[in-house]
């Protein structure tokens, strides 16, 4: 019987990407969403990928959510937190809610999440999780104080959670993925592109969400089991750690 895999965000953009290449390795995946819901329903019609309606930040509603998605379909064995916002201003303009969108969804709802799912991949002996990073949680980035502070979050959550569940069979691993050829990267002016960003990066390209989408595969093997809290970089060449 497949693996039960889920990808939060998993409809559109890196979280598209990552659920069909891991239908494609034979997962049983189920993709959740927080709105758009003609996205969803286009990618559910196209993919033939079970789909979920939550919001990663609210505590109750992901408890709820993992309830039915492992009475609809089975026990969770492969999380991937991918779901994520943005909400740019440097610190002087940023407001409280702002910071706190931006903190509830990225970092709470990997909380939310894997408070969910750890205690059953505790029983069973097995389990794999992957948290979506940025490169902007390592190294920074101007106008993103609550976005980079998420994702470092992110990363010390990995670390920590590692140590708490290797003994279980679990593993737990982050990706920090630089520039991705996504919708909302690509929405930046092309002079701004050409000009500021792709000359930062020594491969001189943006990545695509499929290249993102192997890491995630990877990490997600039954293969991949002595790799725990690890933090595996793909950004050009971007930022080197």
């Amino acid at each position: 019987m497949s693996r039960v895999a889920l990808v939060t965000g998993g409809t559109r953009g890196i979280g598209k990407a990552i659920s069909l290449a891991m239908k494609d390795a034979g997962y049983n995946v189920v993709a959740s969403y927080a709105g758009n819901d003609e996205a969803a329903n286009a990618f559910k019609e196209e993919t033939g990928v079970a789909v979920y309606k939550f919001d990663v930040g609210d505590f109750d509603a992901c408890q709820a959510a993992i309830k039915n998605i492992e009475s609809d379909i089975g026990p969770i064995e492969v999380l991937v937190n991918n779901a994520g916002i943005t909400r740019d201003r440097p610190l002087h303009k940023m407001d409280k809610d702002q910071w706190g969108a931006v903190i509830g969804t990225n970092l709470n709802g990997l909380f939310n999440m894997c408070r969910g799912v750890i205690d059953g991949m505790r029983e069973r002996g097995f389990g794999r999780i992957v948290n979506i990073s940025s490169v902007n949680g390592q190294k920074g980035q101007f106008g993103q104080t609550n976005y980079a502070a998420a994702k470092a979050g992110e990363l010390g959550f990995t670390k920590a959670l590692a140590l708490e569940t290797a003994s279980k069979g679990i593993t737990v691993n982050a990706i920090a993925p630089g520039y991705i050829a996504t919708e909302m990267v690509l929405a930046v002016p092309e002079d701004v592109l050409k000009n500021n960003i792709l000359p930062q990066v020594p491969l001189g390209r943006l990545g695509e969400p499929e290249e993102i989408a192997r890491c995630v595969v990877f990490l997600a093997a039954d293969d991949a089991g002595f790799i725990t809290g690890s933090t595996l970089t793909a950004n050009g060449g971007l930022y080197m750690d």
